[in-house]
């Protein structure tokens, strides 16, 4: 079976590499779905976290990174995915994900959506805290991949503050 994982992932995240790890070890295949939104400006171009999460899953045979616009479960149709997978780190992202997954399955009763709780380390991550921390210089090597802390380096030209 085929599993989507749609999201921004601007930056990845040790927490989304986790949901991916498992993931891959539940599922056949399992896509990693960048999306293309006109709506937000992102830190990072898509082909620019294309590339970082390439880098950062090359070590798992059956995950491939891909992008796409339009609606999630028609992405998924073509791909011939038949579960949505998304990350819980709380409570209060619960609320939005339901609401986000009942309308999903209103769209494409052939697509289920699988909830996975982030592991316990990385449930205080998201990509904006790792981006609210790289823009004032804080270490975020504990937060994201080696390559991906680099981009974040260049990308807010850090000074160095020891």
């Amino acid at each position: 079976m085929i599993a989507l994982y749609p999201g921004s992932f601007d930056p990845l995240t040790y927490g989304h590499l986790d949901l991916i790890e498992r993931a891959a070890r539940l599922f056949e295949r399992v896509i990693v779905a960048v999306l293309r939104n006109p709506a937000k400006t992102p830190l990072f171009t898509v082909e620019e976290r294309l590339s970082q999460i390439q880098k950062a899953v090359c070590h798992i045979d059956n995950v491939d990174v891909e992008s796409f616009d339009g609606l999630t479960v028609a992405f998924a149709r073509v791909r011939g995915a038949r579960v949505l997978l998304r990350g819980l780190r709380a409570v209060s992202d619960f609320e939005a994900e339901l609401q986000m997954a009942q309308t999903n399955r209103t769209l494409a009763s052939q697509v289920e959506t699988l909830f996975l709780s982030t592991s316990t380390e990385y449930s205080f991550l998201s990509s904006s805290v790792v981006k609210g921390v790289a823009q004032f210089g804080g270490a975020v090597g504990h937060m994201v991949p080696g390559h991906i802390e680099q981009e974040l380096r260049q990308r807010f030209v850090w000074e160095e503050r020891t």
